[in-house]
């Protein structure tokens, strides 16, 4: 579509950088391809930067540079005593964007709201698979399926949840990316033409900046929405350069050609700080890094084999390699800064020759298997493919062969929820909304053991999820505390993951960018940033 071949080519960074001489234009070295631009089916923070961060809002949304809740599309919201319904009071003159493609007729209401979510929670809307193979991985893994029972337009600006039973982290969830608002008129219009797919394509939303084109694995360009309710921004043009080489993201900041790049490799990042021309943000990453063993085949249904695995891995070359002063070994699902951390459970340990009697006595011998490695650089892993090759040696080492594979980054994100996925899986997460919930609910919870769902180790161990789900209905913190305590040290006995590492987060970024803000969930986000001339 013509949307998606505006650019040229052949432009080069100087021409995005050039333009009217008054507009302000902020260059972000993003690390990889978005898979689309609807955030609702997506997990992966580089989608969400490039989507739910400048196009959309959410109800609620969280203050930048925490993970406390305040007010976003809606301006209040009410919960009943029994925490069976919460209802939201929606701000009013919130205008959608109005682009060449489309131009709203009204402001963003309550039909909107309704839209946005029962398109991922009622399977006869024409939304709920409107894109081939299309799953709602947050939606399902979250349990909103469960949660919301319907959503009431109380009135034009006033909307109802009705749940099935209280849900702790319930606002906090509201506030992620995959709950952004989309447009029902623009929704029907693309219905109506026969062209749902460009919902994905050609966003409209009503955040700060709006779409104005992508070339794919090149460039994403986006303006400044004049009509943003939260005021319109100092940046007039955000352009993302996709440039997934962190050598080469580097290279681009120190010559000037991006003003902001993330996820420089560990071993870059003391040159940076050196650098009088930059500024290096660092900050204790809300992350986890692990390998996931698909328990749903043998022989990694038993546990008594993925321990023995664990234990042959040496987490601490691994982190000394890839890492490299970066990070810290990781022994929980959640990071030691979130609450409910559980410092008493003991890692796994190195181990090779305990290793290799334990998988003996399990009968294993002659193991052949796949380890997969990420082809993109995360927050939380610096680099999977050296990772994947350490894990290979220490495998080795036990009597373990191991064949290294991997994807496209969309389609590794996607292979790897299918229940016949050979192997194990290196994979990470960072947190969405600072719940515990969001790392064990969504990652290890029997309603994410499905094909397409988010569980990874296809692992569903009725004692962790009673933990969890008791957990989830509990309003007391307290409680909530010992209950994910405990679902921790059920974790580490039955061993679904190896768990690798938690890593330091560091944001390099030129001198003249101001307002930047880390974001403790890791997304990049560019309201109220600015750029000196």
């Amino acid at each position: 579509m013509k949307l998606l071949t505006r650019l040229a080519t052949g432009m080069v960074m100087a021409g995005l950088l050039g333009g009217a001489a008054a507009a302000k234009t902020l260059v972000y070295c993003s690390e990889g391809s978005p898979e689309g631009f609807d955030p609702a089916p997506y997990t992966a923070g580089t989608t969400f930067d490039a989507s739910a961060k400048p196009l959309y809002n959410r109800l609620v949304e969280f203050e930048k540079g925490t993970t406390n809740v305040i007010p976003g599309l809606a301006e209040s919201w009410e919960t009943s005593a029994d925490g069976m319904e919460v209802t939201f009071k929606l701000r009013p003159g919130v205008k959608f964007h109005s682009t060449d493609y489309f131009t709203p007729s009204r402001d963003f209401n309550a039909d909107d709201v309704v839209f946005s979510f029962e398109r991922q929670g009622k399977e006869d809307n024409p939304y709920f698979s409107y894109i081939e193979g299309i799953t709602y991985e947050y939606y399902g893994g979250m349990e909103m399926n469960v949660v919301i029972k319907e959503v009431v337009k109380v009135d034009d600006m006033t909307v109802k949840f009705v749940l099935t039973r209280p849900e702790a982290p319930f606002l906090a969830n509201l506030a992620m990316d995959f709950a952004s608002i989309t447009s029902k008129e623009y929704a029907d219009k693309l219905a109506a033409e026969g062209k749902q797919a460009d919902f994905n394509q050609a966003p409209i939303g009503t955040g700060p900046f709006q779409f104005v084109a992508y070339q794919k694995d090149a460039v994403i360009r986006y303006k400044a929405n004049p009509d943003y309710w939260g005021g319109k921004q100092a940046i007039d043009d955000l352009i993302f350069a996709i440039t997934p080489d962190a050598a080469v993201r580097m290279q681009k900041l120190q010559a000037g050609e991006c003003h902001v790049a993330p996820y420089p490799a560990p071993a870059d990042i003391a040159g940076l700080k050196a650098n009088a021309d930059l500024n290096v943000m660092e900050q204790a990453g809300l992350n986890v890094a692990y390998l996931a063993y698909n328990t749903s085949v043998a022989p990694f249904d038993n546990a008594s084999v993925r321990k023995a695995l664990n234990m042959a891995i040496n987490e601490q070359a691994l982190m000394d390699a890839v890492y490299q002063g970066t990070g810290q070994p990781a022994k929980n699902p959640i990071p030691p800064t979130m609450w409910s951390y559980n410092d008493s459970v003991a890692d796994d340990g190195y181990d090779p020759e305990a290793a290799k009697k334990m998988l003996e006595e399990a009968g294993v011998k002659d193991l052949s298997m796949k380890v997969w490695a990420m082809p993109v650089q995360r927050p939380y892993m610096p680099n999977a493919q050296r990772a994947a090759e350490l894990i290979q040696a220490d495998f080795a080492a036990v009597g373990v062969k191991v064949e290294i594979v991997s994807y496209e980054w969309g389609e590794y994100l996607k292979k790897s929820t299918e229940k016949n996925r050979d192997g194990a899986v290196i994979l990470g997460w960072t947190g969405d909304n600072g719940d515990p919930d969001n790392f064990m609910g969504v990652l290890l919870g029997c309603a994410g053991a499905v094909d397409g769902g988010s569980n990874r180790a296809q692992w569903c161990n009725e004692e962790f999820d009673g933990l969890i789900q008791k957990a989830k209905v509990t309003a007391d913190v307290g409680e909530r505390t010992k209950l994910y305590e405990e679902a921790q040290v059920v974790f580490k006995r039955e061993a679904p993951w190896a768990t690798l590492g938690h890593s330091t987060v560091t944001m390099p970024m030129s001198k003249k960018v101001s307002g930047y803000v880390m974001d403790p969930l890791g997304s990049h986000d560019f309201r109220g940033v600015d750029i000196a001339e």
